[in-house]
């Protein structure tokens, strides 16, 4: 039997993706997109999370929901803005050591959606000393890697090296979480697990220290009033090999349930620097509400998977 708490994830996924397809229009590259001083984190950030986003959601769905038809409409619109894929070899010529048009990319090539000529050049690109000697952060270093494995191209390093260079692979001392690590170790844990795909890539020491530590932190956050970290945490929790018991991130969905406005939009914080009301516009939500969507599909889709499993050990009829 789906809980009351299951049922208000699935609502407010439904909801956040309500909002997204309402808001398509803040998610285009725009005619400046190739410029040299253009921002990049106005223009192909979202659009690539737009589509990464959307496809777990499209992942974790059946086909002929409402979820699962708005994601894949999400994706079709942004990979529509990057001109069928042909705007990914302008960048990439014009940035060459970059690593945001291939990691973007990427995302669509999960999808089904590629382009043989970005294709064929990033092969060659990446076979450089130049690609594999680049300088990343760790973190960033694990997405290029995953990005690889998306694209069916081999790995330049093992990612399991990577990984140990990472906050989150140091297995830190707790009290040392901030801001700034919480989102750090989620989006290890993304690139690590193929964006909650595969959750056994999971090394079990690193499960179990996020499995002791990651619902204070979450509690934390929610009373914080951050709800995008919130639910990058929440996102975390559902792609572990074996997920939190709900009831320790219940209290964590009511709260982000009451947070979310009636059009489904839910902001970055309950508050702003100096305590005032943040405005519900698409700057500062368009991430969170991305976020909320794929956590709450997320999840949703995982309790199912353990009430069937519970159930077929019972020997319950399915």
């Amino acid at each position: 039997m789906t809980s009351p708490v299951t049922t208000e994830v699935r609502r407010l996924a439904d909801s956040a993706l309500g909002w997204l397809s309402g808001h398509r229009d803040g998610f285009r590259l725009g005619d400046d997109a190739l410029e040299p001083d253009a921002d990049v984190n106005g223009s192909w950030k979202p659009v690539g999370e737009l589509a990464q986003m959307c496809l777990c959601v499209r992942r974790a769905t059946r086909p002929g929901t409402t979820a699962h038809d708005t994601a894949v409409d999400l994706i079709r619109h942004a990979w529509r803005e990057t001109r069928d894929g042909a705007l990914f070899l302008d960048v990439q010529r014009l940035e060459p050591w970059a690593s945001y048009p291939f990691e973007v990319y990427a995302a669509f090539a999960s999808a089904g959606l590629r382009n043989p000529a970005y294709e064929h050049f990033t092969a060659t690109l990446v076979r450089t000393r130049a690609w594999r000697t680049t300088e990343q952060l760790p973190n960033r270093l694990l997405s290029v890697l995953n990005s690889e494995c998306r694209t069916g191209l081999t790995p330049h390093e093992a990612t399991s090296a990577a990984l140990r260079r990472t906050w989150l692979g140091g297995l830190p001392e707790p009290w040392a979480f901030e801001r700034t690590a919480g989102y750090t170790l989620t989006h290890v844990v993304y690139h690590l697990t193929d964006w909650g795909h595969d959750p056994h890539r999971v090394p079990e020491d690193i499960a179990a220290y996020l499995h002791a530590w990651l619902p204070a932190w979450l509690d934390n956050c929610v009373e914080a009033g951050l709800w995008d970290l919130s639910c990058e945490l929440l996102a975390v929790a559902a792609s572990l090999p074996d997920p939190p018991a709900p009831e320790l991130t219940d209290d964590a969905w009511r709260a982000l349930a009451l947070a979310q406005d009636t059009s489904g939009a839910l902001p970055e914080t309950d508050r702003g620097p100096h305590g005032e009301e943040v405005p519900r516009v698409f700057a500062n939500c368009y991430h969170s509400t991305l976020v909320a969507a794929f956590a709450a599909t997320l999840t949703a889709a995982r309790r199912a998977e353990a009430s069937d499993s519970d159930a077929t050990h019972r020997g319950v009829p399915q």
